[in-house]
């Protein structure tokens, strides 16, 4: 097989004058960058250069998003079974009272026995967010879920201290610490 400058000759696309200057002029480069301690800067390599250390990069942060998405489904299915292993009964069915509380913008509402109503009032247990309902959990547990993730964790009221204040004018009434809506 004839070179390219073989070939362009043969069908008349160039002459041999034009083919002989090309030649000369590639010579002499080549005789320069040989004699000079500067690099030749190969434009082809530096490009594909570049595109390898992009894609590296972009490989990078695919496999950075992936294992923050495989960590974010850990944590969830730890709390879920944390509230599988630790809900609480709610109620017995009759005498239950209805619990209100909010979850963002929205009121919900929960049957639950008057118990588990006052503990949930002291701090004592708390709701947690399980799929579409909601739960009641020991506030121990609260506590670790709210650690992994808070969004989960709807109510978890703080233990407060009853002291009545000697000076306060209102001692002698009595402030309910949940109301029935």
């Amino acid at each position: 097989m004839a070179s390219l400058q073989d070939q362009l000759l043969k069908a008349g696309l160039i002459d041999t004058k034009k083919a002989k200057q090309a030649n000369k002029e590639k010579r002499k480069e080549t005789n320069v960058a040989r004699r000079s301690n500067e690099e030749v800067i190969d434009e082809v390599k530096q490009s594909a250069e570049q595109a390898r250390l992009e894609k590296v990069e972009r490989d990078r942060e695919l496999n950075r998003q992936r294992d923050l998405e495989l960590q974010q489904k850990a944590i969830a299915a730890q709390i879920k079974q944390l509230i599988e292993n630790h809900r609480q009964p709610k109620g017995a069915g009759n005498g239950d009272v209805e619990y209100n509380f909010t979850d963002g913008k929205l009121i919900k509402k929960m049957r639950v026995s008057p118990l588990v109503l006052e503990q949930i009032a002291r701090g004592l247990l708390g709701v947690v967010k399980l799929g579409d309902g909601y739960e009641v959990v020991p506030r121990i547990v609260a506590d670790k879920i709210a650690q992994r993730d808070a969004k989960f964790v709807v109510v978890a009221n703080t233990k407060t201290d009853n002291k009545v204040d000697e000076d306060d004018p209102y001692k002698d009434y009595v402030i309910p610490d949940d109301l029935m809506w």
